[in-house]
């Protein structure tokens, strides 16, 4: 099962994509925000042969959500209409700031953000797999 991983921000969105066995995460691409930005991504859903995304949970030092958590949920909204794959969240933290850390000389780390996301939900879902065994 391939999952997409996605980091939503207001000007890129930084997309990583699994492994066909869903447990390592790739970053995959930078996209531009904007009115094209859904339709890249349902493409690269039919291209990946994508059976879920996993969209980044943006929240403030208290948990709560934050401004940019207002676009993420337009998005995922129009999301949900153009793709027929499930779409969930998985709560990020500074995932760019983490990005950031480990790429130094990158300039642009958001489809790394992406894959720290996705890795953080494929590593929950799998360790409850392994668990329930």
């Amino acid at each position: 099962m391939r999952y997409l991983g996605v980091d939503y921000g207001a000007k890129r969105v930084g997309v990583a994509i699994s492994d066909e066995g869903g447990t390592i995460a790739f970053p995959y691409a930078i996209l531009e925000s904007g009115k094209g930005l859904v339709g890249e991504v349902k493409t690269i859903c039919a291209h990946e042969s994508v059976e879920t995304i996993v969209v980044g949970e943006s929240t403030d030092y208290q948990g709560k959500s934050n401004a940019i958590m207002e676009g993420i949920n337009r998005f995922v909204k129009e999301l949900r209409d153009a793709v027929h794959v499930p779409l969930v969240y998985e709560r990020e933290f500074l995932s760019t700031q983490q990005a950031r850390f480990h790429q130094a000389k990158k300039k642009r780390v958001d489809d790394s953000a992406a894959a720290i996301i996705l890795q953080s939900y494929l590593d929950k879902k799998n360790n409850k797999s392994i668990l329930e065994n």
